[in-house]
């Protein structure tokens, strides 16, 4: 396990006003959190309200939304969870999915990976 920083770009999904904000990539995070406040003034909306467990065991209902994510040349619509203000924003997992990546905490980058489809033939 762990962790290092990236810059990445957001913005709501029509993709007319990005925002950079430097992410943690922690591999042990599943889902992209971002602060409410940035996610509200991009346009980004929530759309549901899930339940979520912390690294403590606690259980958080949080809100859940729709937003395009640069991560170098590449862009895509991700799932993002709007956090708390003051939170340290986290790049996830589900997101370095979407962009077919993988964390190299060791040289503290990205990677590209294949994607799986394992049961495809």
């Amino acid at each position: 396990m762990g962790t290092f920083d990236v810059t990445m770009q957001v913005d709501n999904p029509q993709g007319s006003n990005f925002e950079s904000i430097d992410a943690m990539v922690d591999t042990g995070a599943i889902y992209t959190v971002l602060p409410s406040s940035m996610l509200r003034r991009l346009g980004i909306e929530p759309h549901r309200t899930s339940t979520f467990e912390l690294a403590d065991g606690r259980q958080v209902e949080m809100q859940v939304g729709r937003a395009l994510v640069r991560l170098g040349d590449q862009e895509e619509i991700t799932l993002v969870i709007f956090g708390d203000e003051g939170i340290a924003p986290l790049l996830g997992a589900v997101t370095l999915e979407h962009f077919l990546l993988a964390p190299d905490p060791i040289r503290g980058r990205l990677m590209p990976t294949p994607g799986l489809l394992r049961g495809f033939r």
